[in-house]
């Protein structure tokens, strides 16, 4: 009902051109034809392959107007009132022609209210149409409506089971409904058919692959990633701090807590290699939730607001994924705000504090930087983030656990190995030095047909010149910038 009401206010508030994108064409064009009714206003509807037809019982498809400029040319002409829909039109929105021929369609409104609906899956308007155009989005269906649909497919999995029940949870049966938010009616039936006719049963099991089916089918252009793999805090040497810090938010972060609200996100600075982009997946893998990688890179496109679109989808992709952990690598590379790239850097940055500042759904943000010189004010500023955790390079102790870690992730006795002793050699190594270092030494195994041992790991590490001296002047200029401004992460 809301929906025919705001495209029923939008229609009679003499907008020439709507844009309306969605992939729920038959459920859009069901909309505008009792919009279109209830207004008593003709509806037309174009496409590439059928022509224009008016929608109504006795018309027959005019195929000589198949061909955008004659379609086009006939609205133009037209001086009658009436809603044209020109289906799947994206691709002719190029042509300075069709742009013009619908720029004065907008012009001629005046003398002829002829409402042009461009229905797509994706659609970007031409600047020479902004002024005279509108968009309207179809709203997501509700958790009742969701809940509606899933009943009826397990009712439909009866029927041809012999009145058999599916079986269900009340938690699991919550979860699914929960994940199944944000999608629409159609990818609603479609997951939730697989989940239920897989088994005939609705278990916690059946959560990850609804999960990463909704995920595939929100994510098409690949700016999101949706990392399967997600680790344990006891995969992470050190973090201490972190660790506590996020035990104690985890509550708030997944249920309402009366008095608190939930976690925003935090930004781990440090240095290169110290497992900045492991404690981040490792924030999933503790809360229990999916982790979405955002690929900055991906983002930048050559055309004017394309880069803040692509970052808008992505963030409305996350916002429908809630509750999940975003997680931005070396953010600093995509907030650059020098003035080589048209200012489309600071349009970025714009949009990303403008989220951060107002969104209401629960996605916690793990931002990670190795140049502090390169982030903008705006973004470390206090209240962008719940905390700015430093990252330094692992001291004593924490090596110690890094060497053990990746060891027995290569299956080998720590009880062999002086562990101790190595870490005092890698004083001022990183985690991923320390971490090659015995790569190394099992490449020097294998030549020698041997085995990892001591002598080859201490060898590999006196070969070794860490970051820590090849770039100690801005090493220390970073741990000195972070000594009050932040939160030692361990």
């Amino acid at each position: 009902m809301k929906d025919s009401h705001d495209l029923s206010l939008l229609v009679q508030s003499r907008v020439p051109i709507i844009s309306l994108e969605t992939k729920e064409e038959r459920r859009a064009i069901a909309l505008l034809t009792s919009v279109a009714r209830q207004l008593l206003i003709p509806l037309y509807r174009w496409s590439i392959t059928e022509g224009l037809l008016r929608l109504e019982e006795g018309f027959s498809p005019q195929r000589h107007n198949a061909q955008p400029p004659d379609v086009l040319g006939h609205i133009k002409a037209s001086l009658h009132p009436g809603v044209f829909i020109l289906t799947d039109f994206h691709p002719y929105l190029d042509d300075p022609l069709h742009v013009r021929l619908l720029k004065d369609i907008a012009i001629g409104y005046a003398d002829a209210p002829r409402t042009v609906v461009l229905l797509s899956h994706n659609l970007l308007i031409p600047d020479e149409l902004s002024n005279f155009s509108a968009s309207f989005q179809l709203s997501m269906p509700s958790r009742k409506q969701i809940a509606q649909q899933v009943k009826k497919i397990a009712d439909s999995w009866s029927e041809e089971n012999n009145d058999r029940r599916v079986k269900a949870d009340k938690q699991a049966y919550e979860m699914l409904l929960g994940n199944l938010t944000g999608l629409t009616l159609t990818e609603v039936k479609r997951l939730a058919r697989g989940a239920i006719y897989d088994d005939g049963a609705i278990t916690e099991s059946d959560i990850p692959e609804v999960l990463k089916a909704k995920y595939e089918l929100l994510n098409a252009n690949s700016i999101l990633q949706f990392e399967y793999q997600t680790e344990k805090f006891s995969d992470v040497g050190g973090f201490r701090v972190v660790k506590q810090w996020l035990k104690q938010r985890k509550q708030a972060f997944v249920k309402e807590i009366p008095g608190l609200n939930p976690p925003k996100g935090m930004l781990l600075l440090g240095v290169q290699g110290c497992g900045k982009s492991l404690a981040a997946k490792a924030v999933a893998g503790i809360w229990g939730l999916p982790l979405l990688h955002l690929d900055f890179g991906a983002l930048f496109n050559k055309y004017h607001g394309e880069t803040e679109k692509n970052l808008r989808k992505a963030l409305q992709t996350a916002e429908v994924m809630a509750p999940c952990v975003l997680w931005v690598d070396e953010i600093e590379k995509g907030l650059s705000t020098s003035d080589n790239d048209g200012g489309t850097s600071q349009r970025v940055l714009a949009t990303l504090l403008t989220w951060l500042a107002e969104k209401n759904k629960p996605v916690f943000m793990v931002a990670t930087a190795n140049n502090i010189d390169a982030l903008p004010p705006e973004l470390i500023r206090k209240g962008r983030f719940d905390e700015i955790f430093f990252v330094d390079l692992p001291k004593h102790a924490v090596r110690v656990s890094i060497f053990k870690i990746h060891l027995k992730r290569r299956m080998l006795d720590t009880a062999l190995f002086n562990v101790g002793d190595l870490a005092k050699h890698a004083i001022g190594f990183s985690g991923a030095e320390i971490e090659q270092a015995i790569v190394s030494a099992f490449y020097a195994a294998h030549a020698n047909h041997t085995e990892v041992n001591d002598a080859l790991i201490l060898k590999a590490i006196s070969q070794t010149k860490p970051l820590s001296v090849v770039m100690a002047e801005p090493i220390e200029r970073l741990r000195r910038w972070a000594k009050d401004r932040t939160v030692a992460a361990d």
